[in-house]
């Protein structure tokens, strides 16, 4: 596969994405597959209630926004694609958020190799629909990727992604072979006190994207000793509508009952718990929140711990951190756990 294959197979869905999303002027036969996506978003919502339909549409601006022509060129002009044999790659992916395999996906495509890819059963409906997509323009990509329920068998590399327990799984059972095998990970903030009112909310970007679900959702945020949360409380008032999501208020209501019981000291505004924590993953509804009186210790910590943290966010103090607001909008050279999946595929 040439290099402008490997850029028209992913120019051609960015732009299918952007068309559908702003609803654009098609072809008979692109309107088709519009309508038959709209099916598809409507049952992704019916399988998932966690995938609702702003999440999803969320989900496929991003991935529209990404897709084009010059963010395209601007990653794959960092690699050298040599002429191989092509490798079958088994993708194991996770169901948290929608299409969240999706660039490891791409990735294999990219890289010449045929996709082997089992789904979570949480998110099974959107990624065949846009494989199926790209096999109706680019025929030869019907003997690259394939979906299976089965036990994999016949593979050459993995790329597994789930929670630390699932991870023991994977390793044990594909240890013997090529693979980037991921954990669990949350992301976290970094507040000084002198942010604006802007920052907190776009941080709540990061916070409610997804209902958090995502390893890019701040799960918890680094406060200086004595801040004050009422700005921040001010600040990200208006997601309060996610709280009429039933199965988000449920957990609201869940892990607070709990809390309280274990007597736990909360802060909260209606829609978001707040609690002293040193861990990372907070559940669902829930923000951890630690207090630090100097920033190189925090830095310390945080590096000590970097194998649990996928984004740091505060680009305001450190160029490496991601800005407020922009977690869930990583570019195509962003690779979860900072491990470049597409070299690692290029390579085999």
């Amino acid at each position: 596969m040439l290099l402008n294959d490997r850029k028209n197979i992913l120019s051609k869905l960015g732009f299918f994405l952007k068309t559908f999303l702003k609803n654009e002027k098609v072809t008979d036969n692109e309107l088709l597959w519009h309508q038959k996506l709209e099916e598809k978003i409507q049952q992704a919502e019916k399988e998932n209630a966690w995938f609702n339909n702003e999440n999803i549409l969320y989900a496929l601006n991003t991935w529209a926004e990404t897709l084009s022509e010059i963010n395209i060129e601007k990653w794959l002009s960092k690699y050298y694609f040599p002429e191989k044999k092509t490798k079958n790659i088994a993708l194991i992916l996770a169901g948290n958020i929608p299409l969240v395999g999706f660039h490891d996906f791409l990735c294999v495509l990219v890289s010449g190799h045929s996709a082997i890819v089992k789904l979570s059963s949480n998110d099974k409906i959107l990624l065949p629909f846009l494989a199926e997509y790209l096999q109706f323009h680019f025929p030869f990509l019907k003997e690259k990727i394939h979906f299976t329920k089965e036990k994999l068998t016949e593979f050459d590399a993995v790329i597994a992604t789930g929670s630390d327990n699932t991870a023991r799984y994977f390793e044990y059972y594909f240890g013997n072979k090529p693979n980037i095998i991921r954990k669990n990970r949350n992301s976290v903030a970094i507040l000084t006190g002198d942010e604006t009112e802007e920052d907190l909310h776009n941080l709540g970007k990061d916070i409610f994207t997804y209902f958090g679900l995502g390893c890019r959702n701040v799960s918890k945020i680094f406060v200086p000793e004595g801040y004050d949360f009422q700005n921040f409380f001010k600040a990200i008032y208006n997601f309060h509508p996610i709280i009429e999501y039933t199965k988000y208020a449920n957990n609201y209501d869940y892990n607070k009952a709990v809390y309280l019981m274990s007597l736990f000291k909360l802060q909260e505004n209606g829609f978001l718990l707040l609690k002293e924590d040193t861990s990372y993953s907070s559940p669902i509804a829930s923000l951890f929140y630690e207090f630090y009186s100097d920033k190189n210790t925090l830095q310390k910590q945080l590096d000590k711990d970097k194998d649990k943290i996928q984004c740091i966010v505060n680009q305001k103090i450190n160029p490496n951190f991601i800005p407020f607001g922009q977690t869930q909008q990583p570019s195509l050279s962003d690779y979860a756990d900072g491990v470049d999946t597409l070299q690692f595929l290029i390579e085999l």
